[in-house]
């Protein structure tokens, strides 16, 4: 029950997120495109990501599930506030996030230990949420968590 609560959430605050926060373009591309780029690139991975969840680009969130992708986190409703943890640790910093964690951790109280960890990882990244990953999508994603600490 909590999960179909903060899922319904998300779909309700998605459009107005996507509307009146995030400031930068759509990325002109497609799954199939993706899929097309090497095998060990950011884009083929994320490409992969898309297509093993049956999902579609969001125009506006990409980043979202580029950071699914590098921090190789999982999609449940606890996964989802973990890598809001996981991000707050790396230095991000917004209302959206905050609201994510404060929910989270109200309706999730004894995951807490997984929280910090994810917290935690993220603290010992350095920052990345904030990298221009359109322009990053043919590099090896290996390299991009070597250089970055992701882990």
């Amino acid at each position: 029950m909590r999960d179909l609560f903060i899922e319904k959430m998300y779909e309700i605050s998605k459009k107005p997120y996507q509307r009146f926060f995030k400031k930068g373009n759509a990325w002109d591309i497609n799954i199939n495109q993706l899929i097309q780029l090497p095998n060990d690139s950011l884009g083929f991975h994320l490409g992969c990501f898309l297509l093993k969840y049956n999902f579609e680009i969001q125009p506006k969130l990409e980043d979202h599930d580029i950071i699914h992708v590098l921090t190789n986190t999982g999609i449940s409703v606890v996964e989802e506030i973990g890598m809001q943890y996981y991000l707050l640790g790396n230095g991000k910093r917004s209302l959206y996030l905050g609201m994510v964690i404060i929910t989270g951790t109200l309706f999730y109280p004894t995951r807490f230990s997984y929280f910090k960890q994810q917290y935690q990882r993220g603290k010992q990244a350095h920052e990345f949420y904030g990298l221009d990953f359109l322009n990053m999508l043919s590099v090896p994603i290996s390299n991009i968590q070597q250089t970055f600490n992701i882990k």
